[in-house]
């Protein structure tokens, strides 16, 4: 019997995976990543010249992103099946051999896999290897710490509500708001009613190249899902 292995990658600079990751990898039989259709995905292309040859690959294409709002129950629907179907194909694998699924950052912090991992206990075996957060990346790009001694930070999804964005804005010192894209007029007018809006900074591919960093009111025209907004903590310092 196999298992199947997940891989944090970090935060997108493959010199940020770490050795345990870094290790399965380079040793795989069968790889699998999720990516939109038609792309290579951003996990697989961290892992560019990293795989071994003869490895199999396994593009796990997810049959939505953005066509169906996420509140539809379709949506829900045709996503679990995806993710039911692809739970077996690697329940499969594991009956002879090792397969390593790769994601971005965290395996546990708002990752695919996770869902995945709920559908495979009792199956298969299943080892995660965490990975350095995107945000970490993030703010690490902005050269200022992100909390300061009694700090409180949150970590909130732009797709919220703008009135609970403006609520979450107001009741923390240090801030991360993650998969920005067309949410992000809705984001601003609640960082500016939280009075936060002049102290936010986006992150555009943290750790990658086209790496920027912006005051979030200086940014114009769209931005990419996966960038990142953050207001930094002022907390107590000596």
């Amino acid at each position: 019997m196999g298992k199947v292995i997940c891989a944090g990658l970090g935060p997108g600079d493959p010199e940020l995976m770490s050795v345990k990751s870094h290790r399965a990898i380079a040793s795989a039989r069968h790889v699998a990543y999720f990516r939109k259709a038609g792309r290579k995905g951003q996990a697989r292309a961290i892992v560019d010249d990293l795989l071994p040859k003869g490895v199999q690959e396994h593009a796990m294409e997810y049959p939505v992103t953005t066509e169906i709002h996420f509140s539809d129950p379709e949506y829900n629907r045709i996503l679990s099946a995806f993710y039911d179907d692809w739970a077996d194909r690697l329940e499969e694998i594991t009956r002879t051999e090792d397969v390593v699924v790769l994601c971005e950052g965290d395996p546990f912090l708002y990752g695919s896999f996770m869902h995945l991992h709920s559908r495979l206990q009792g199956r298969a075996e299943v080892e995660i290897i965490p990975g350095i957060t995107g945000m970490s990346g993030c703010w690490t790009a902005t050269d200022q710490p992100i909390t300061w001694g009694d700090d409180v930070l949150t970590v909130a999804m732009a797709t919220l509500s703008e009135e609970e964005l403006t609520e979450r804005a107001k009741g923390t010192d240090a801030l991360v708001v993650m998969k920005i894209g067309r949410n992000l007029p809705k984001l601003r007018r609640a960082l500016a009613t939280a009075g936060k809006l002049d102290d936010a900074w986006l992150v555009e591919r943290g750790t990658m190249p086209g790496q920027t960093v912006q005051k979030l009111t200086e940014v114009t025209g769209d931005v990419p899902y996966f960038s990142i907004v953050l207001v930094h903590g002022q907390g107590r310092r000596p």
